[in-house]
């Protein structure tokens, strides 16, 4: 049976009477909230995950709140995570506001995957709560098709909880409201440190250019004594320096106290014709006994190292070497670090040979490099750790950079280094802000729980 051709059921003017009192209530008893539409910076190109996306752009548009009595049931949970809030929010908003002012905007955007209506996956700003919530759920044919149309978009929101997702709107009520929601991380860096630089010479005739311990002894409280027989001619006598070995037990288990680990050259002397004799004896009443060591003799070695300046913002020994005699066996040596962070000395393992001209010696930059400034929203690694975060806030005066989203624990004494700036410094100290949630009772719960279980016994829910 055919409809009456006498009512036709709905007019374009009365579709848009009904739409406008709709848009006029919205802005009477609605509540102004900002839509923020999801950008998805990266993604996976097998599964098409979502790895990172951005929030970068907020548009406010009039919105009636349907649960004015509250979040709706289950608002808190006991989940394995500790006690959760699950707050919902059910927003209607104007279907013709959003697709004559948002969506515009919206489609303008890259890296938007729908811009003809609200989209799962984007955030809601609920001023009245100052909190974030993401649409679950859109239903567009709720009045169900009065006049043959839709008026309005119904959303379902679930409060947000952050994963890989970046925020800067330029709002500051709502980037800060995305910043003491969820966990973020404090890192304090270190000042910037100092390279140390040195320098050497050559001995042409006779040079001692390795000390090699044939016999480490045992039972030394101190380092012992190293003495060199003296050069056949008034060239100079050959200076070495002893370090010990320690934690050192026999089979039986019983402490031999200290060996001797190396002995290294500090001036390798001149003129010898022979390999010179040498003698390490103990210091004082020290009581070691044991230890014997040969010597190497070479022309053209490296002479004696002088530490021209000793740096600075050092935590473990650089590396240092030297530059190639183009014929022959380059130099080596270690570098020893003072409690103040600074190169105090270069003992050299082999002095090389076959220089003809001083070597040039480069020591290794501090671990920290320390310059730069971090950028807001960019990506920091841990140097040794690999760990990532995003930067929130950096203050160079005071040296704490804030982040969010890591994906581990850094490691202290590692470099944080800024994948956009550049910026690189040492992390001395990472503490974690309590700010995931106002009101978690976990410790409360689990404090009280330890009066209740006696976990002394082995089944404390049942007969032993």
């Amino acid at each position: 049976m055919a409809l009456n051709p006498y009512f036709i059921q709905g007019t374009s003017g009365e579709q848009s009477l009904v739409q406008d009192l709709i848009n006029e209530q919205l802005r009477m008893y609605g509540v102004e909230c900002y839509y923020l539409p999801r950008q998805y910076a990266t993604t996976d190109n097998v599964i098409k995950e979502v790895i990172q996306s951005d929030f970068n752009y907020s548009y406010p548009i009039e919105a009636y709140v349907e649960n004015y009595e509250g979040y709706g049931d289950n608002t808190v949970m006991l989940s394995k995570f500790g006690i959760q809030a699950e707050n919902e929010l059910t927003v209607t908003i104007s279907k013709e506001r959003f697709e004559n002012y948002i969506s515009p905007l919206i489609k303008s955007l890259p890296n938007v995957e729908l811009s003809t209506r609200p989209k799962e996956g984007d955030l809601i700003y609920f001023p009245l709560g100052d909190r974030l919530f993401e649409i679950k759920f859109v239903e567009h044919e709720k009045p169900f098709y009065q006049l043959k149309k839709n008026y309005v978009y119904t959303l379902t929101c679930q409060l947000f909880r952050p994963e890989d997702e970046i925020l800067d709107t330029g709002i500051e009520e709502i980037d800060d409201t995305f910043d003491t929601d969820f966990n973020l991380r404090t890192l304090t860096l270190v000042a910037a440190g100092t390279t140390a630089t040195a320098y050497a010479g050559i001995i042409t005739s006779g040079g001692v250019n390795q000390i090699i311990v044939t016999n480490r002894g045992e039972r030394y409280l101190t380092a012992p004594t190293v003495a060199i027989s003296s050069s056949p001619t008034a060239g100079g006598t050959a200076v070495g320096i002893a370090t010990l070995l320690s934690g050192l037990t026999n089979c039986d288990g019983t402490d031999i106290g200290e060996k001797v680990q190396g002995i290294y050259v500090t001036n390798p002397g001149r003129n010898y014709t022979d390999n010179p004799g040498i003698v390490i004896l103990p210091t004082g009443d020290d009581g070691g006994v044991g230890a014997a060591a040969s010597t190497r003799i070479s022309d053209d070695v490296v002479g004696v190292v002088t530490i021209s300046s000793g740096g600075s913002g050092y935590t473990t020994a650089p590396t240092v070497s030297f530059s190639s005699p183009g014929i022959g066996t380059t130099a080596t040596a270690i570098a020893v670090v003072s409690s103040a962070g600074t190169i105090s000395n270069v003992y050299v393992t082999h002095a090389g040979a076959g220089y003809t001209v001083a070597p040039t010696i480069t020591i290794g930059d501090p671990y920290m490099a320390g310059t730069g400034t971090f950028i807001d929203n960019e990506t920091v690694i841990g140097s040794s750790s690999s760990i990532t975060a995003i930067v929130k806030t950096w203050d160079a005066v005071t040296g704490e950079l804030v982040i969010s989203n890591s994906t581990g624990d850094f490691v202290m004494g590692e470099n944080i280094t800024g994948q956009e700036s550049g910026a690189v410094y040492q992390l001395k100290v990472e503490e974690t802000d309590n700010t995931v949630d106002s009101y978690p009772n976990n410790l409360n719960i689990e404090n009280a729980a330890d009066d209740i279980l006696d976990f002394s016994e082995t089944n404390p829910f049942g007969t032993p």
